[in-house]
């Protein structure tokens, strides 16, 4: 069944005229005629009845008319879609993050997808900064926002925001109740939530290099990887900690975070990766999008 076909049908049925039909398809009659015969045969009913002066449609072509102008409309918003392909306005996007992302740049990227490529469907993975890498490589994602450091020749990244650490004391702590902000010298000794060597690997190399510079040994009382269970353990009283700016947004009770005198500014980075092979015409239509909003 030939698009062409189906558009002088519609053409005749709404008009219910061969002569105008034709003008308004910037043809002449005699093949119009024809074009309506050979889709009436390839269906085996009659459209219109043609017994009076005038034309009318038949109840098949009454029936058929809605079917038409759908197959017309679906064909032409096929085309539309196809065209929007090359310039990544349409298609799919898979993006993995790390759990602290998710209260910070993650949103902003959402947003701005929605806003900018309303047609691109951005699928969202939670998985820590080694196992996207992996996924990377792997082709299961075409990008992650990480923790650095990436070396591998196959992955680009770019920073895109760097945050600071805050202390976390339970709101009866002496640290919590003082008019100052606690320096990095007041944790020297003091029971200490660390970030997991493995699974928050990244955390803890930043905070074990920051205390081996400053000469602080804080006593380790348990290794943790989320920032959320980290909170629920301070509030606990478990131990004090130095966790992202980020977790803030958590508005955890029970826990008060501050600002730590002596510490580098902001010490803590995330990078966005992917992989410059990559064919995705929606993911490069994207990056420029990764960032932290205004």
């Amino acid at each position: 069944m030939m698009l062409q076909h189906l558009s002088s049908f519609v053409a005749v049925a709404e008009e219910l005229h061969f002569g105008r039909a034709a003008t308004r398809l910037s043809m002449t009659q005699p093949p119009l005629s024809r074009r309506i015969h050979l889709l009436e045969r390839e269906l085996g009913v009659e459209l219109f009845d043609r017994s009076q002066r005038s034309i009318r449609l038949t109840p098949a072509g009454r029936s058929f008319l809605a079917d038409a102008r759908a197959i017309l409309q679906l064909s032409q918003q096929a085309a539309l879609s196809v065209r929007k392909v090359p310039g990544g306005q349409v298609g799919r996007v898979t993006m993995a993050f790390t759990a602290t992302t998710a209260y910070t740049v993650l949103d902003s990227v959402v947003t701005a997808c929605t806003e900018h490529l309303p047609g691109v469907d951005l699928v969202l993975r939670e998985m820590v900064s080694a196992t996207q890498i992996e996924a990377l490589l792997a082709g299961q994602i075409d990008l992650g926002l990480v923790r650095p450091p990436v070396a591998n020749p196959e992955i680009a990244t770019r920073e895109v925001l760097r945050e600071p650490l805050l202390a976390a004391l339970p709101t009866t702590h002496p640290l919590a109740r003082q008019d100052a902000d606690p320096t990095l010298a007041d944790f020297d000794g003091q029971p200490f939530i660390m970030h997991a060597p493995s699974e928050a690997r990244y955390f803890y190399e930043v905070l074990v290099g920051i205390f081996r510079m400053s000469g602080v040994s804080p006593v380790y009382t348990q290794y943790i990887s989320q920032s959320h269970t980290i909170l629920a353990l301070v509030r606990a009283g478990v131990g004090v900690s130095l966790v992202p700016a980020a977790a803030a947004a958590l508005h955890f009770e029970g826990v008060v975070l501050r600002p730590v005198t002596g510490l580098p500014a902001r010490p803590v980075e995330l990078h966005v990766m992917w992989r410059p092979n990559n064919e995705n015409p929606a993911l490069h239509a994207l990056l420029p999008l990764v960032r932290v909003r205004d």
